[in-house]
């Protein structure tokens, strides 16, 4: 058995639902871009997956990850590994374990269409608008996996399924569509539609944490992601953040380009009796 997640927390959080029930034991790997931002033309051509790696690379210059190894994948890699494996043995099976978020679901969509070869072993969890019980006893809807306690995951065990001929069929194309539109910023409306966006669309979340007062932008970064209701990655809040900078929508002190503790930000044109925060 392969279990597929789509989140780094996820792995840890598998290894202790494989604890709980010894049937699930099996190999845990992780699909790692984040296809719900960023472009996807010709994504399925060489130049397409190249022009992608760039954009990334891009946006990684400063960041805490920019030399982290972490960031160095080839997400086909994964494909080949797991389709030699369902090739070398006819008892093997992938679970594809997704909540109800766009990343998720766009790395669901990415990866599906990969697989129709194996169609009867491809499994999905798909956790779409299923309540759980979280750590004080309360009913809620989770849209992450590891929103979810072990115990409390394991259950949903039992909601998985063969991915049927029709989803191999249909979700490609869903996919392909997606694709062809390359808008920059991919939400979930419900189920698994997936709509384009602009690349302007978590501006507004990072505006309303800026002030009038300077703030480390790495705290105004940290304080978005908190806040925010539709959940995207620091890398790509951050790009944004220095686009809003450049275009004098916020106001910077220090040097943006250097690396992510190196600036400060506030509302531009407005006076402050406050020095920058150490």
């Amino acid at each position: 058995m392969i279990h597929v997640v789509f989140n780094a927390s996820e792995i840890e959080l598998m290894k202790e639902v494989i604890n709980l029930d010894k049937n699930l034991a099996g190999e845990i790997v992780q699909i790692k871009d984040d296809y719900a931002v960023g472009p996807l033309a010709n994504l399925d051509t060489e130049d397409g997956w190249q022009e992608r790696l760039a954009w990334w690379k891009e946006l990684l210059k400063g960041s805490p990850y920019e030399n982290d190894p972490v960031t160095r994948f080839d997400d086909r890699e994964i494909v080949r590994v797991i389709k030699s494996k369902l090739q070398n043995s006819a008892d093997e099976q992938v679970w594809i374990w997704a909540g109800q978020n766009q990343h998720d679901v766009c790395g669901y969509f990415w990866l599906i269409s990969k697989f129709k070869e194996f169609q009867g072993r491809i499994m999905i969890i798909y956790l779409n608008n299923l309540p759980f019980i979280n750590e004080k006893g309360q009913l809620f809807y989770p849209s992450w996996l590891q929103e979810i306690q072990s115990k409390e995951l394991l259950k949903a065990k039992r909601l998985a399924r063969a991915v049927t001929l029709s989803e191999f069929e249909v979700d490609p194309d869903e996919w392909k569509k997606i694709c062809d539109e390359n808008a920059w910023v991919r939400s979930l409306e419900g189920g698994k539609k997936i709509i384009g966006n602009e690349e302007t669309f978590y501006d507004g979340e990072i505006l309303k944490n800026i002030t009038s007062e300077w703030q480390k932008a790495t705290r105004v970064l940290s304080n978005t992601l908190h806040r925010m209701k539709i959940k995207t990655g620091d890398v790509f809040i951050m790009w944004r953040m220095k686009k809003l900078v450049a275009q004098e929508k916020i106001e910077a002190m220090g040097n943006i380009d250097e690396n992510w503790k190196s600036f400060d930000v506030r509302k531009p044109g407005m006076p402050s009796l406050r020095f920058p925060e150490e």
